[in-house]
């Protein structure tokens, strides 16, 4: 093999890489974050799941994709692990597409796909073409690589030791190992059956020894989720565990049936003298038979996950964490779903937040009316905490807003940032009311019974809004109004105690130094119902319909 051969493999290689992340990324752009809606709505069926999940991988090429985004799911909270288990049986179906398509060997048509696809990103203006563009463009030269590659080889032919390597693959160790090592190498099992198809193309390799390479090659290809769990929960681990067992039972199962049954030369026979399409069928036929055999022991698969991975006490209980949120998800290859896995993840931290705060409003008005100084430290720790979840979520919706490319996804991830700032000033205002203790004390200033039951009131009132803002998942109209007249409440509650301060002042029942500081948590009990109000306002808007409706 000349160093020319060398480089143009390389070369090759590298067009049928960057073919296929065009290809993804084109088919992500025009569909991704659509496809969470489907996933919702039809994973509750296990034949469905199956279906959606190898519906998704077959437009998005890639296996991997689709398994990082279930535990981006999972993660979040948005899926099950049962509901995992039939999309990931679906993905590895999915995943054969790619073999598919090159045995149809297209290669004289390549060039034209090529132009087509940068023409129509070149020369046409709209967004939604560029898309499709790329998928087209990524084909061509996809194709354009596999013949790259195929005639880089061709001289390795004559070259006894690569033959002698090839004819060890036999093995079915040996075979299995190496397709393994290699697509977890390059992180897809699409690109690394197509270079197996590559190097059947060249005469280097025949289907008896490259099965047990194709069977690795699956096993291999769960890498990318494993590396995307890290860092991640308990069942989003166990998504990848399941990704894992899935691949080593099918692998097992066809190992064996191939060393005991002619079902190799029962492949060839369809299609003789064509060993790309003989791996391409073979690939099909492993995943396809995989799922059926095991989607009756799907819920057994999950519990076997569970049982590998153990429920285990929190690490981080007593240490400022975020619970639905986790790095992996701003990755790009995450892509498909990322809204809705960021928006999930967002929604579920800002409820913590409100719970939080609420926490707060409660205890600083209980700490007023009973001086009670003792629950000022605890109301203090968790305003340092709802001040460290604003400052984390922040980070976090700037990095996802870096990579989201549909504008109302944008527009209402960019609403949850002022939410999150809106939760973090209702915080804000029940430390204030609480810090009036220290001065309550210091000045011996005493209420009067009329005035602890306006602090009550005010504590209900406060209490009833936050804990109806915390339960809400979506702001339908009705939700809306609803936290409009919790606001409305507490304007003619505040101008009503205002005037009663004033005939008490008039009257002279009241100290002056009390009256001030009743005034001031007049003001802050003012303003938290502003800032309530301001995040339904923030927020109204169906994020679901939007979506859907695309």
């Amino acid at each position: 093999m000349k160093i020319t051969d060398f480089f143009s493999l390389l070369g090759g290689l590298a067009l049928f890489l960057y073919g296929m992340q065009m290809m993804s990324n084109g088919l992500e752009a025009a569909a991704g974050n659509r496809m969470k809606q489907i996933l919702e709505k039809l994973t509750a069926n296990r034949f469905l799941g199956v279906l959606v999940g190898a519906g998704i991988t077959a437009v998005t090429q890639s296996s991997s994709a689709t398994t990082v985004m279930v535990v981006g799911f999972v993660n979040s909270g948005m899926m099950t692990l049962k509901q995992a288990v039939w999309i990931i049986m679906g993905a590895n179906i999915g995943t054969t597409i790619t073999g598919q398509l090159i045995a149809l060997d297209i290669g004289a048509l390549a060039p034209l796909f090529a132009f087509c696809g940068v023409a129509a990103i070149v020369f046409v203006k709209k967004q939604q073409v560029h898309h499709y563009g790329l998928i087209v463009a990524g084909l061509g030269i996809l194709f354009i690589g596999m013949e790259m590659m195929s005639g880089a080889m061709m001289p390795l032919r004559e070259s006894e030791a690569f033959v002698s390597l090839m004819t060890k693959f036999s093995n079915p160790v040996l075979g299995i190992l190496a397709g393994m090592i290699f697509t977890a190498l390059i992180q897809s099992s699409s690109a690394s059956v197509g270079i197996l198809q590559a190097l059947a193309s060249s005469g280097l390799i025949g289907l008896p020894n490259a099965v047990f390479v194709l069977f690795g090659q699956n096993i291999g290809t769960c890498i990318t989720a494993v590396l995307a769990a890290i860092g991640t929960s308990r069942n989003a681990k166990r998504t990848t565990v399941i990704h894992l067992l899935f691949n080593i039972i099918g692998t097992t199962i066809f190992t064996i049936v191939c060393l005991l049954t002619p079902l190799t030369s029962l492949v060839e026979s369809f299609t003789p003298g064509n060993v790309s399409a003989q791996i391409a069928n073979m690939h099909t036929l492993f995943n396809i038979a995989t799922t059926l055999l095991l989607i009756p022991f799907g819920t057994y698969l999950a519990k076997l996950a569970v049982k590998i991975l153990p429920e285990k006490k929190e690490e981080l209980e007593g240490v400022m964490h975020m619970e639905f949120i986790h790095p992996m998800e701003t990755k790009r290859d995450t892509q498909i779903g990322l809204s809705a896995i960021a928006v999930t993840g967002i929604k579920n931290e800002l409820h913590r937040m409100i719970n939080m705060a609420k926490q707060n409003v409660d205890s600083s008005f209980l700490c007023v009316k009973e001086g009670k100084k003792e629950l000022l430290e605890e109301v203090r720790e968790r305003e340092d905490y709802i001040d460290y979840l604003n400052k984390e979520i922040s980070k976090y919706i700037s990095k996802v807003l870096v990579n989201e490319s549909n504008p109302d996804d944008s527009q209402y991830i960019s609403a949850l940032f002022k939410v999150c700032g809106n939760v973090e000033r209702i915080g804000d205002h029940a430390m204030n009311i609480c810090e009036y203790t220290k001065m309550i004390e210091k000045q011996g200033i005493s209420f009067s019974d009329e005035v602890k039951e306006e602090i009550d009131e005010m504590r209900d009132i406060c209490g009833e809004a936050l804990d109806f803002l915390g339960q809400i998942k979506d702001n339908t109209m009705e939700n809306v109004k609803a936290i409009e007249d919790f606001e409305q409440k507490i304007d003619d509650m505040t101008e009503d105690y205002r005037k009663k301060q004033l005939v008490r002042m008039q009257k002279g029942t009241c100290s002056e130094e009390g009256c001030i500081i009743y005034a001031e948590m007049l003001t802050d009990f003012e303003r938290i119902g502003d800032h309530i109000h301001n995040i339904t306002k923030q927020t109204d808007m169906n994020y679901t319909n939007t979506i859907s409706n695309e």
